[in-house]
C-alpha cells in the first residue's frame, strides 16, 4: 500500500499541519510520497529532506514558532509602495520566503529528496494545474506559494506559475495519479469564526484564498472518498486567527496535535462517513444574530461523528486557552 500525505495551503495556518503530523507519527503513520501546495509545499519540502521523526517535527515546529509576518510578507509603507508601483506585479518580495525555504532544506534538486516530493502550481496564462516533481526545489516551492498580487509569479520551463491553490489546492487527484491508494489530507482550515472580514488588504486576500481552498478541498474529498482509502484530519474550529498572523504558530501546533490525537483515537479515519462534512462551510452561533426562542441550527454531521469531532476540538480549545504566551523569537 502506498501512503501519500497531501498538505494544502493556508498561510500562517500551515502551522496546524505540524501538530497533525506529530499525531500521525505517534501512531506510526508515515508517508511514501508527499504532495504539497502553497504553505503545504513549504512543509512538504521540509519533510522530504528531514523525514517525519519526532525530532524532525520538533525542528519544524521550532521553525514555525520563529517566523513572523515580516519574514514572509515584507510589506512596504504605503507612500514608498505607491511611489514604486511602476513595473511591480506584487505587494511583497519573495526573497524572504526563498531564504526561509533554502535554510531548512537538505537537498537542492527535487529528485534528491529522501521522501518523493511533488508540489502543485498553477499556470497563470491557462489556469491549468502544474505538478512539479523535478528540478530546483526552492523555485518549485516558491511557484506553488506565489499568491497572485502578493508574491511575484515564478517562471519555470517557459511557464509563468503562481499559487497552486487556484487550480488544485488539495491535490488529492495528483496523489492518486502518482499511485497512492491511501491518502491522508492535512487541511489548514480557515478563520471560520470571524465576526467581520479582515480589515487589511493582505489579510483579506489570504482569507479569500482560504475560502477558495476550502471549497476545492470539499469537492475533491467528496470525489475521491470512495476511490481510495481517504483520511481527512479535521481543521481547528472555531478559529479566529488570520492566515497573515504568524505570532500564534506554537498555539496552533499544540491545539492541532491535541485535536488530531483525539480524532484518530476516537475512530476518525478512512471509515468515517462522508469525510467532506468535516470541512463544510458554517457559521458559529456566537457570531450569528439570534431571535428569542430560535432553535439551534441543524447539525450537518451524523450525531456520532459530530460528537467525536466536538470532543476533539473542545480539547484543542482548552489547550489553546491554557497555552503560555509565545517565547521571544530566537535569532
Amino acid at each position: 500500500m502506498t501512503t501519500a500525505f497531501v498538505l494544502s495551503g493556508g498561510g500562517s495556518l500551515g502551522a496546524v499541519q505540524v501538530g497533525m503530523l506529530q499525531a500521525l507519527t505517534e501512531r506510526q503513520v508515515t508517508p511514501d510520497l508527499l504532495v504539497g501546495t502553497s504553505a503545504g509545499a513549504v512543509n512538504a519540502a521540509f519533510l522530504a529532506g528531514h523525514g517525519t521523526s519526532p525530532a524532525a517535527l520538533g525542528r519544524l515546529a521550532h521553525s514555525w514558532a520563529g517566523v513572523r509576518r515580516r519574514d514572509v510578507f515584507p510589506l512596504q509603507p504605503w507612500p514608498r509602495l505607491l511611489a514604486g508601483t511602476a513595473g511591480r506585479t506584487a505587494l511583497c518580495s519573495s526573497h524572504g520566503l526563498a531564504r526561509l525555504i533554502a535554510d531548512h532544506l537538505t537537498f537542492s534538486e527535487m529528485r534528491q529528496a529522501q521522501i518523493p516530493l511533488h508540489v502543485v502550481a498553477t499556470d497563470l496564462l491557462t489556469g491549468a494545474e502544474v505538478l512539479l516533481s523535478e528540478g530546483d526545489v526552492v523555485s518549485a516551492v516558491l511557484a506553488s506559494a506565489a499568491i497572485p498580487g502578493v508574491y511575484p509569479a515564478v517562471v519555470r520551463d517557459g511557464r509563468t506559475l503562481v499559487d497552486g491553490g487556484l487550480a488544485n489546492n488539495a491535490a488529492i487527484s495528483q496523489a492518486v495519479a502518482l499511485g497512492a491508494d491511501r491518502v491522508f489530507v492535512l487541511p489548514t482550515g480557515y478563520a471560520c469564526a470571524l465576526t467581520e472580514p479582515p480589515g487589511r488588504p493582505l489579510g483579506l486576500a489570504l482569507h479569500a484564498l482560504g475560502l477558495l481552498i476550502q471549497q476545492r478541498l470539499i469537492n475533491d474529498v467528496a470525489l475521491y472518498a470512495d476511490r481510495v482509502e481517504l483520511t481527512v484530519l479535521p481543521p481547528l474550529c472555531p478559529l479566529t486567527i488570520s492566515p497573515a498572523d504568524f505570532s500564534q504558530a506554537r498555539k496552533l501546533i499544540n491545539c492541532a496535535r491535541t485535536a488530531a490525537r483525539a480524532w484518530l483515537d476516537g475512530g476518525g479515519g478512512p471509515h468515517a462517513a462522508e469525510p467532506e462534512r468535516v470541512l463544510a462551510f458554517h457559521q458559529h452561533t456566537s457570531a450569528m444574530p439570534r431571535h428569542p426562542g430560535q432553535a439551534d441550527p441543524p447539525r450537518s454531521l451524523s450525531t456520532r461523528a459530530a460528537d467525536r469531532l466536538s470532543i476533539a476540538l473542545h480539547q484543542a480549545r482548552i489547550s489553546l486557552a491554557t497555552q503560555p504566551a509565545d517565547p521571544p523569537r530566537i535569532h
